[in-house]
């Protein structure tokens, strides 16, 4: 399967230039960086894809064992890196995709120069010592629901997600791409991204790595961002004004400044 097609790869910006990779989260498919690519396009060969099962990706390429864990879906960006010869790539990923960015540069940390983790959660569910901001019910409550009805669940879910209530559109779009993936699958990759519990593998990134972190987030509250940067070896984090989880789509411009400063050096 051709790795454009499977992907959906997108490309833009400068052919030669070094890479930006940028990885969408739950629900979302790389039309949520339309507002951050052009800035980079200037510089940088920008490339953007869908993981299989969101966006245009190839659906028929979707394998319900493969992507049982998180670490499927980082195989895909090793993969992809592989077969469109990406080399010192500066791996972008939101949310859930943060999280796969990490297992990929875990397995092949050869492939990347840079990491930017925008809203990361390595665990979402508290336990001893450790907040992620959900009890086991919460996270329980939440697939309940999605299963049972998941256009629905992403009705009431999506708002609360992008935060921002004053601008209802936002929250709107986010519905609409819920909407859009297959609800099968959805329900699957929300099981798969609620209960991961990715924290052992923080400590091995040996890229250097940006954290991206809003100061009022249901998803990823500020305590687990902080956490994501100490147990990161050298990592840094930038609290952005931007609330709610998606700044790529409610404070684009806030989100590029704080990432230019760091890709700036490549």
């Amino acid at each position: 399967m051709d790795a454009l097609a499977r992907w959906n790869v997108h490309q833009s910006g400068q052919k030669g230039g070094p890479v930006l990779l940028f990885a969408h989260g739950f629900g979302c498919d790389q039309h949520m960086w339309r507002f951050v690519t052009p800035a980079f396009e200037d510089r940088f060969r920008v490339v953007r894809f869908d993981f299989v099962g969101s966006g245009g990706s190839d659906l028929t390429t979707y394998d319900v064992e493969r992507y049982s864990t998180l670490q499927g879906y980082a195989d895909d960006v090793v993969s992809l890196c592989t077969e469109l010869d990406l080399t010192d790539v500066t791996y972008v990923g939101h949310s859930v995709a943060a999280m796969i960015g990490v297992l990929a540069e875990v397995a092949r940390p050869e492939l990347f120069a840079q990491l930017v983790l925008v809203g990361p959660s390595p665990r979402y569910i508290d336990t001893d010592g450790y907040r992620g901001g959900f009890s086991a019910d919460d996270i329980e409550q939440l697939l309940g629901s999605l299963d049972s009805n998941y256009l629905g669940w992403s009705g009431a879910m999506a708002p609360v997600i992008m935060g921002n209530a004053e601008r209802p559109h936002l929250g709107a779009e986010l519905t609409a791409s819920f909407c859009r993936t297959d609800p099968e699958i959805a329900r699957r990759f929300a099981r798969v991204t609620f209960t991961s519990d990715n924290r052992a593998e923080l400590g091995r990134v040996t890229t250097p790595t940006l954290i991206l972190q809003c100061r009022d987030d249901v998803i990823a509250p500020l305590e687990v961002g902080a956490y994501v940067r100490d147990a990161i070896p050298g990592s840094t984090m930038t609290v952005l004004e931007a609330t709610g989880h998606c700044p790529n789509l409610s404070a684009p411009e806030e989100t590029v400044a704080a990432m230019a400063d760091f890709v700036r050096g490549r």
